[in-house]
């Protein structure tokens, strides 16, 4: 072998080495993790906007475990999301799911807040007192539009803008 054909030799073999380090990275970043133990929990959301299969489960802003999948409930049109939680980490029964906005820019995560009960959920429960997404737009919306039509039918009377101390 020539000193070329073994420098394009070894020029390959580092490229296919980075490929696959890329590749085991993004897998783990999507949310399948591996070598962790998981176990899932279930919870019903009016509103998941942001979540998405991966997004971040967390506790107290900690890192738990991730989102494994969403569906459309049918029958009610509301979101099932069910949660892959890391083994060894208890979420007591009376715990309070949240989806919670990661900034201004569009991605989500759900967080968890954990109640006081003693009993645990289990492999397969589900999380009954969940609050789903907040639409800020909508909310944007609709006050700068309450506030804009509210002059209507109205006399106009100067009013103190301290109220009455």
């Amino acid at each position: 072998m020539t000193r070329a054909g073994f420098f394009e030799t070894v020029v390959g073999v580092i490229v296919i080495t980075v490929a696959a380090a890329f590749m085991v990275y993004a897998y783990g970043a999507s949310g399948n993790v591996l070598g962790k133990d998981h176990y899932q929990l279930d919870a019903v959301f009016g509103r998941v906007d942001g979540v998405t299969v991966g997004s971040d489960v967390r506790i107290a802003g900690v890192k738990i475990g991730t989102v494994a999948a969403n569906s459309l409930d049918l029958k009610t049109y509301e979101a099932n999301v069910a949660l892959a939680i890391d083994k060894g980490i208890g979420i007591p029964e009376d715990s309070v799911a949240k989806v919670v906005s990661d900034g201004l820019l569009g991605g989500a995560h759900i967080a968890i807040e954990p109640g006081a009960a003693e009993e645990m959920l289990r492999a397969g429960d589900k999380i009954t007192i969940t609050q789903g997404s907040v639409d800020l737009l909508g909310l944007a919306v609709q006050a700068f539009t309450s506030q804009s039509g509210g002059g209507k039918g109205k006399t106009e009377t100067a009013e103190d803008p301290l109220g009455d101390l």
